[in-house]
């Protein structure tokens, strides 16, 4: 088990830590857009880009491949389908709870990997996350660029969820 922190500087830009050690970054390129940059904290860039006619598939990039695919689906889960190093595994992002907001990611047999809880800073407008993680979480091979793109969920989810009442 793990606890990570998500803080942002801007309302474009987060970070996540990890006991003060930076994980990874999430840079978006413009408000109201879904476009953005993955940084690891070993500098390997990724681009999340909106697809389709839509834009309601997201995908993350390695230059010109594809390593993950996330949309929204009808229930209001999102499902996410990677493709890391030729291994494909799917997983679902749900929002939980109205009193005590939170998302969870799980695999594709319903295991819990990942609890976030957003926090909205008053101050700055943004929103903050604390996300604690299970074991199982811990030893994926990939587990930096899906805690990141769930934090993109959790955005995600959020603006769509804004959109929908205004």
């Amino acid at each position: 088990m793990a606890e990570y922190h998500v803080k942002s500087n801007n309302s474009l830009s987060f970070e996540i830590t990890k006991s003060s050690q930076l994980v990874g970054s999430l840079t978006y390129k413009s408000w109201f857009t879904f476009n953005a940059e993955i940084e690891t904290a070993e500098h390997q860039r990724y681009q999340i880009e909106p697809k389709g006619f839509w834009g309601t598939t997201i995908e993350l990039k390695n230059g010109e491949q594809v390593l993950l695919k996330f949309r929204m689906n009808w229930t209001g889960e999102i499902v996410i389908q990677t493709s890391f190093n030729g291994m494909k595994n799917g997983y679902a992002f749900k929002h939980r709870g109205v009193f005590k907001d939170s998302f969870v990611l799980t695999d594709q047999e319903g295991i819990e990997l990942l609890v976030m809880k957003p926090n909205l800073s008053w101050k700055l407008m943004n929103y903050e996350y604390q996300i604690i993680t299970t074991e199982h979480f811990e030893t994926l091979p990939n587990k930096e660029i899906l805690l990141i793109t769930a934090l993109h969920c959790a955005n995600y989810y959020m603006s769509m969820m804004v959109g929908a009442v205004i």
